[in-house]
């Protein structure tokens, strides 16, 4: 079975992106090298990649541009040859590298993919998916990045979310940027 992974950075103060939808505050301006590869080395494993339309839209007008390939070109790379899946009822196609559009039955989707054999999944962004994901329990693991900036406004990535989900601290990283990786599974009790 593989496994399924949330990787998303947040606020301070708790959101994913600001009042207009911007995540570009997840993008600290503060060197530090060791983020540099930790981001790096994300990025250099398998599996595949799952969007919602926004978060698509927004990584498919950038990782394929000579910009990225220029600031990030391990990064880029990654992005640009893994399978990507795009959970969306509005798109009608889908033109980045090794993506399959999926317009409905997102839960039954993502079940059979569990069941698939693979190197596991990993959700980017996507809010709206994630928090549907977390009310059915098929969410094996939230990796999430603290950053440090406060927006004071914006959405969370489980708005919606109907029930709560008592999670387990798995794993905590910080870097010299201020930035916090925070790792959680569900608590076995509360899984599906």
């Amino acid at each position: 079975m593989q496994k399924l992974i949330v990787f998303n950075s947040v606020s301070l103060d708790g959101y994913f992106s600001d009042a207009n939808s911007d995540m570009s505050f997840a993008h600290n301006a503060i060197p530090d090298v060791e983020w540099d590869a930790f981001v790096e080395s994300n990025a250099s494993g398998g599996g595949t990649l799952l969007f919602g339309r926004i978060t698509y839209e927004l990584m498919a007008n950038f990782w394929p541009t000579a910009q990225a390939a220029e600031q990030m070109p391990v990064v880029a790379e990654r992005m640009n040859n893994l399978t990507k899946v795009v959970f969306s009822r509005t798109l009608d196609k889908v033109s980045w590298s090794n993506t399959k559009l999926v317009k409905n039955d997102l839960m039954g989707e993502i079940r059979k993919m569990k069941n698939e054999a693979g190197e596991g999944m990993a959700i980017l962004g996507s809010g709206s998916i994630v928090s549907q994901l977390t009310d059915y329990r098929l969410i094996d693991e939230y990796q999430i990045v603290v950053i440090p900036v406060v927006l004071g406004k914006g959405r969370t990535m489980f708005e919606g979310v109907a029930q709560n989900l008592p999670l387990r601290l798995i794993k905590t990283r910080s870097f010299i940027n201020g930035n916090v990786l925070l790792c959680y599974e569900p608590k076995l009790a509360d899984k599906i």
